[in-house]
């Protein structure tokens, strides 16, 4: 762990030098089991510290060395030295009239992300995001109209866990565990951040953290083909596809990241993943944003089921959310439950998902959070809107 190594400062006058150790401090937050025995190691300490570590951090929720009571004083110290527990800054905790919440985030760099909990009787799903921004421009999706900063470390992607735990009061023997469930699918595409992500959701699942069953931890991505590649092996928890087309043609249009790896290839992937896991019966969910007149015909929905009746899906059906910056409207009601209708009389598991959050716009498509843009990207979606030009007509395939 080359962040241990200590940088000396000089300050030199007439008389003396003075030399200062400055020590950059490890953040213990994100760092997996293994990384942790690592540290401890490079440290002089034994490797199962790492474990009483992990328990303090993200079973109980302890941030402070000196409230770790089962570890030597002296170890205390030099943890207070040499390492910290910092989770990334809540700014503002927003809650709607239906119980979503929704948590802004400030990072290192000053840009903001989100995480919105979403609660369900006694489910509660916390929607992680993976980075500042997204590298992609899916063209319903408002966070990648804001463009794209840089990918979140694994202390601000658990950290987002973390803090979610902490506002419920989770943390602590014998109380209620809030979050049931983690979906990434909050900012940013996960694939394109792989290491600190798979890390993340590691942490997740582990019996010394929060101890999350595989089949409640979810992935979610666009079709980064080559990184799903690389999932089996690192990690096993369940796959959602953000499909929203049943063709090419439409596809290039609402997820541009198709014309690289189009249908064909990434439902190919997708089922290598599922059929490499050591329960190989579960099925990828297929989410698909419903967007009036562009992707919501019976043709599209009949297209789907012949796109799909050979792959092990379930279907969830997305409402399409409204926002600034694009002309896309809400699918109707009538339309929705033809579409459904159609997939369930296929023989699809087909469930239609619940807008949630929305008059805090937290609801699936809307998180945008603040970002510092690298990318440019939302300047010119800004001064577009701004000079009222046309918007791009979807051609319906």
């Amino acid at each position: 762990m080359s962040n241990q190594i200590p940088e000396s400062v000089q300050s030199t006058d007439a008389d003396q030098t003075v030399t200062a150790v400055v020590v950059e401090k490890v953040n213990l937050l994100g760092l997996s089991q293994s990384k942790l025995e690592s540290f401890f190691e490079s440290i002089g300490e034994k490797r199962f510290r790492a474990t009483q570590v992990l328990k303090w951090i993200h079973q109980m929720g302890v941030d402070d060395f000196d409230d770790m009571t089962n570890i030597s004083k002296a170890l205390r110290e030099k943890l207070n030295r040499l390492a910290e527990v910092r989770a990334p800054e809540v700014l503002e905790q927003l809650d709607s009239a239906d119980g979503t919440r929704k948590f802004l985030i400030k990072v290192t760099g000053g840009s903001i992300i989100e995480t919105v909990l979403i609660p369900d009787g006694d489910r509660g799903t916390l929607c992680v995001s993976s980075q500042v921004g997204c590298a992609l421009d899916c063209s319903f999706c408002s966070t990648g109209k804001q463009g794209f900063n840089r990918d979140l470390t694994p202390a601000e992607i658990i950290g987002q866990v973390w803090l979610a735990a902490k506002s419920y009061g989770q943390f602590g023997e014998d109380r209620p565990r809030i979050i049931t469930n983690v979906v990434m699918m909050g900012m940013g595409e996960p694939l394109l951040n792989f290491d600190p992500v798979v890390d993340s959701m590691n942490l997740m699942m582990h019996d010394n953290c929060y101890g999350l069953s595989k089949r409640r931890v979810t992935l979610s991505t666009s079709g980064v083909v080559p990184a799903l590649d690389k999932l089996n092996g690192v990690t096993d928890v369940c796959l959602a596809i953000s499909l929203h087309a049943p063709n090419d043609a439409l596809r290039n249009q609402l997820v541009p990241i198709n014309k690289k790896y189009p249908i064909a290839m990434l439902l190919e992937s997708a089922q290598r993943y599922i059929e490499g896991l050591p329960d190989n019966r579960r099925k990828i969910t297929i989410e698909y944003t419903l967007i009036r007149n562009v992707n919501d015909r019976p043709h599209h929905a009949h297209e789907l089921v012949e796109l799909l009746k050979d792959v092990p899906v379930k279907i969830n059906l997305i409402p399409f959310n409204p926002f600034d910056l694009v002309d896309y409207e809400r699918v109707s009601n009538t339309m929705l439950r033809t579409f459904k209708d159609i997939l369930v009389n296929a023989g699809f598991i087909t469930t239609v998902r619940t807008t949630r959050g929305d008059d805090i716009d937290a609801a699936c498509g809307q998180l945008a959070g603040t970002i510092n843009d690298r990318t440019k990207r939302s300047e010119r979606y800004r001064a577009a809107a701004q000079a009222q030009e046309e918007p791009v007509k979807i051609i319906d395939s």
